[in-house]
C-alpha cells in the first residue's frame, strides 16, 4: 500500500510539470479569507486546500465531518454517524490544536476541543471551506497551534426554497429546509434542519437540531452583516470517554453564535470591526437513567471584538488588527472561572523581482489574563517558477495554552493539573503548488519540534489515574500530497482526486504504554475521489480512504453516491462503509457497519 501511494503522488506530480497552456480553472478567482492579507488562491504561500460548493455538492458526504476526512492530512476522528461528536485533527497533534472558524470568527472553546465540531455548519449554506495546514498563529491566535479551517458561508442570497429529506439505515430519518431572499436593501438566507437516528448499536442515538440565519442589512449603503447560528445535539455515548461496561453514558451539547459584521473600504484601506457572542453548554452523564450518579455541566460563554484592516502601499500590504475577547465558564467540575484574552496582528507582504517574489513576514502578541504574554512570528516566502507553478515555505512559531479541562478537571480516571505550561512548537514547510484548468496539485514537507505539549499519562501501567502532564519534547515530520485532474467524458466533467500523508513523530516513544491521547495518530493516510457524469442528469461520487495509525491499525473504506435530477427535483442515495469493515477511529468505539441513505431535495425557484 506504501508503494502504491508513494507512486501514485510522483506519477499525478509529473502531469503538473507536463500539462500544457490551459484556460485559468475558478479556483484562481478565489480569494483565500483566512488571512489579515486578501491573497487569490494560486499566490498564496502556504499549504491550502479550498473545497468548493461543487466539491461539497458532489461528495458522499452528509456533513461537515464526514466532509473533512475526505482531504489528506485532515483527521477526523468520529465516535458515530451524523456527526454527533468527533474530533478534529491537522497534521497530528491532539484535538485541542486545530481551530476552527466561520467567516473567520474563532469557534475555539476554554473548555475542551472536544466541542469544536460542534459549530459545524449544514452543508446548504456553506460557499466553501478553507484548510490551512501549518502553524497559524500568527494569523488567528494560539489555537491554531497544528492548522485552521475556516467555514464561509453563502453570499449569494438569491431568492429559493429548497427542502430535504433523507431516511436510512439505523432508523435515520433527517429533514431540513433552506430560504432564501432578496428584498430591496437586505438579503437573508435561513436553515432549519433535524437528524435523528436509532443508532447502530447500544446506546448511540441521536437527536441534532440545526438553526443558522445569516442577513446583510443596509445593502445599497454600508452593509451590515448577521450571523446567527444554533446546534442542538443529543446523544447516547456508549463508551467513547470510557469501557466500563455498567456505564451507560450519554451527552447534550448545544452551541450558538451571534455575530456582526460590517466594512470600511478605500482605495488603499480596508477596515473590518466585527463583535460575536459564543455560547456553548456541554450536559454529560455517566449513566444515561441515573442522572444522580455523576453528572457533569458546563457553560462556557466567550464575547469578542475585533478589527481588521489591510493597507496597500508602494511598499506592499500590510494586514493589522487587534482582537480583544473574555471567556467566562461556570462548571460543576471545573469551577467558575473567566479568562480575558487580547491580541495584536501585523504581517506585511513585500514583492520583488518582477512580483514573482513574494515576502511575508508577521507576528502576533497575545496576552492572557493567567498566562501573561506571548508571541508568534512567522514568515512566508514564495517564487511563481511560471504562471502556474510556485514554489513556497514558511516557518513559524505557535503557542496553546491549555484548556479549563486540562487544568482542573477531575473524575476517578482522570485528573487536571493546574500547574501546567502552554504547548510550544517552532514549525516550519517547504512545498510546490500547481494550478490550472485541468490539473491541480501540491507537494509539502513539514517539520515541528514542539516542548511542553499536554497528554494525560499515568506512572507506570498498574495506576488507573491518568493525569494531565506537559511532555517535555516532541518531534513530528512528514509528507503531503494533493491533486486532483479534470477530464472530459461525452462533454462531461470527470473529476479525479488523490491524497497522500505520511506522518511520524516520536511520542509513542516515550509514553505508548502510559498515555491515553497520543495513541491513534495516522500515520499514512491515502484517499481517492472520483466525480464523474456520463449521462445528463445523473451524477456518481466513488471515495476510497486507506488508513494506518500508529497502533497498527489499517483499514480500507469505500463510500459512494449516486444523484439524479429531474427537473427541479433531485433524487440521491448514498453508500458508506460499502464492503463492512470493522475499524475505530477515535478509542474504543467501532464506526458503524454498512450503511445507505436515500434522499429528496426539491428546489423552488
Amino acid at each position: 500500500m506504501r508503494a502504491i501511494s508513494l507512486f501514485t503522488v510522483l506519477f499525478i506530480f509529473s502531469l503538473s510539470i507536463q500539462a500544457q497552456e490551459l484556460e485559468e480553472q475558478n479556483l484562481d478567482s478565489v480569494v483565500i479569507t483566512s488571512t489579515r492579507i486578501d491573497v487569490p488562491f494560486k499566490e498564496n504561500s502556504r499549504t491550502i486546500t479550498v473545497i468548493s460548493s461543487k466539491d461539497i455538492k458532489n461528495s458522499a458526504a452528509t456533513n461537515v465531518a464526514d466532509l473533512l476526512q475526505q482531504f489528506a492530512g485532515v483527521d477526523i476522528r468520529r465516535r458515530g454517524t451524523g456527526g454527533s461528536q468527533a474530533d478534529l485533527y491537522i497534521r497530528g497533534g491532539g484535538f485541542d490544536q486545530t481551530l476552527l472558524l466561520i467567516d473567520g470568527i474563532k469557534m475555539d472553546d476554554a473548555q475542551t476541543g472536544h466541542h469544536t465540531m460542534n459549530a459545524a455548519l449544514p452543508l446548504e449554506v456553506i460557499e466553501r471551506i478553507e484548510i490551512v495546514k501549518g502553524p497559524a498563529a500568527r494569523i488567528f491566535g494560539q489555537n491554531a497551534f497544528n492548522g485552521a479551517i475556516n467555514i464561509v458561508t453563502k453570499n449569494k442570497l438569491d431568492t429559493s426554497v429548497s427542502v430535504n429529506a433523507e431516511a436510512g439505515s439505523f432508523g435515520q430519518l433527517n429533514g431540513s429546509i433552506t430560504a432564501a431572499s432578496s428584498l430591496e436593501n437586505s438579503q437573508h438566507l435561513v436553515h432549519a434542519g433535524k437528524m435523528t437516528s436509532d443508532g447502530y448499536r447500544t446506546n448511540t442515538d441521536y437527536d441534532n437540531t440545526n438553526f443558522f440565519l445569516k442577513s446583510i442589512f443596509n445593502t445599497k449603503h454600508k452593509p451590515i452583516e448577521m450571523l446567527a447560528t444554533f446546534m442542538d445535539r443529543k446523544f447516547g455515548a456508549q463508551n467513547f470517554y470510557t469501557t466500563n461496561p455498567t456505564f451507560f453514558e450519554y451527552e447534550e451539547t448545544q452551541n450558538s453564535l451571534l455575530a456582526f459584521t460590517t466594512k470600511f473600504a478605500s482605495n488603499k484601506l480596508k477596515i473590518q470591526p466585527r463583535v460575536h457572542w459564543k455560547r456553548n453548554q456541554d450536559l454529560f452523564l455517566l449513566r444515561r437513567e441515573e442522572p444522580s450518579f455523576y453528572r457533569n455541566l458546563h457553560i462556557t460563554n466567550k464575547i469578542g471584538a475585533e478589527a481588521n484592516a489591510s493597507y496597500t502601499s508602494k511598499a506592499g500590504v500590510t494586514g493589522f488588527g487587534i482582537d480583544l475577547s473574555q471567556v467566562y465558564i461556570s462548571s460543576n467540575n471545573l469551577g467558575q472561572r473567566n479568562r480575558f484574552m487580547a491580541t495584536a496582528f501585523v504581517e506585511h507582504q513585500f514583492k520583488f523581482a518582477n512580483d514573482k517574489l513574494d515576502v511575508t513576514p508577521g507576528v502576533a502578541l497575545t496576552y492572557f489574563s493567567d498566562f501573561k504574554f506571548h508571541a508568534f512570528p512567522g514568515l512566508d516566502i514564495g517564487y511563481d517558477i511560471s504562471d502556474r507553478l510556485k514554489a513556497y515555505g514558511n516557518i513559524g512559531y505557535t503557542y496553546r495554552i491549555p484548556t479549563y479541562t486540562d487544568l482542573y478537571y477531575s473524575d476517578p480516571v482522570t485528573q487536571g493539573n493546574s500547574n501546567l505550561e502552554p504547548e510550544e512548537a517552532f514549525a516550519q514547510e517547504v512545498g510546490l503548488k500547481y494550478t490550472s484548468a485541468k490539473l491541480t496539485a501540491s507537494i509539502a514537507a513539514f517539520n515541528r519540534d514542539a516542548k511542553n505539549l499536554i497528554d494525560y499519562l499515568r506512572t507506570d501501567v498498574s495506576e488507573d489515574t491518568f493525569s494531565a502532564t506537559n511532555v517535555t519534547e516532541v518531534n513530528t515530520k512528514g509528507l503531503e500530497f494533493d491533486a486532483a485532474y479534470n477530464f472530459n467524458i461525452n462533454d462531461y466533467k470527470q473529476t479525479l482526486g488523490f491524497g497522500y500523508s505520511y506522518l511520524d513523530d516520536n511520542i509513542l516513544d516515550q509514553n505508548e504504554d502510559l498515555s491515553r491521547y497520543s495513541l491513534n495518530t495516522l500515520r499514512h493516510q491515502y484517499i481517492t475521489r472520483f466525480s464523474s457524469q456520463l449521462f445528463k442528469n445523473i451524477r456518481q461520487n466513488i471515495v476510497y480512504k486507506y488508513a494506518e495509525r500508529t497502533t497498527g491499525q489499517t483499514y480500507n473504506v469505500w463510500d459512494a453516491s449516486v444523484i439524479v435530477k429531474v427537473k427541479s427535483a433531485e433524487f440521491s442515495v448514498t453508500a458508506n462503509n460499502i464492503f463492512d469493515v470493522d475499524y475505530i477511529e477515535s478509542g474504543f468505539v467501532p464506526m458503524p457497519p454498512s450503511n445507505v441513505l436515500f434522499g429528496l431535495r426539491y428546489n423552488f425557484r
